[in-house]
């Protein structure tokens, strides 16, 4: 009689731990998903700016052609082609910003402020991504995940190329 109690609550323990560990895969999984939206959001955003940075009197017309050209790349890409264009546009600010110019309007001012609070919020939001990619990879790297196939379908969350050179 014992041992069949054993069994059953190793049983139950199995399928408890098992159950817990899927749940906590899926919010894993949740976590990347919801990093992602915020950084994509985000990204379209400073796509945005450095359209509106492209028609003020900050940049010169060849400049304002280039970032332009670069802003509506970021926003329109798929994402096999995602980390190329935010990187062109990230080189693209670059170049314009690294220029010096000197900025008289107001307009202009609030437009460059907004840019740089946009960097800075898109670089938190890359470690934050980053941070629950590499999470999520080492937990399905985990024997228990393969061997019962706890995630199921889902594809492994991976980082781009372009999380590495934000402005």
């Amino acid at each position: 009689m014992e041992k069949y109690f054993f069994i059953a609550f190793f049983v139950i323990f199995a399928i408890w731990y098992l159950s817990y560990s899927a749940t906590r895969l899926d919010r894993l999984h949740h976590r990347v998903e919801t990093s992602w939206a915020n950084l994509d959001g985000l990204l379209q955003r400073r796509a945005a700016v450095a359209l509106e940075i492209a028609k003020s009197e900050i940049a010169d017309p060849a400049s304002s052609l280039l970032l332009t050209a670069a802003a509506h790349q970021a926003r329109d890409a798929q994402m096999s082609a995602r980390s190329q264009a935010e990187s062109g546009l990230s080189g693209a600010l670059g170049l314009l910003l690294s220029d010096g110019h000197l900025v008289n309007g107001s307009i202009e001012k609030d437009l460059l402020r907004e840019l740089s609070e946009l960097t800075d919020k898109i670089r938190i939001a890359i470690a934050l991504h980053v941070d629950a990619v590499n999470r999520t990879q080492m937990v399905r790297a985990k024997a228990v995940f393969r061997i019962f196939r706890l995630a199921g379908r889902a594809p492994l969350p991976v980082t781009y190329e372009f999380e590495a050179d934000v402005l």
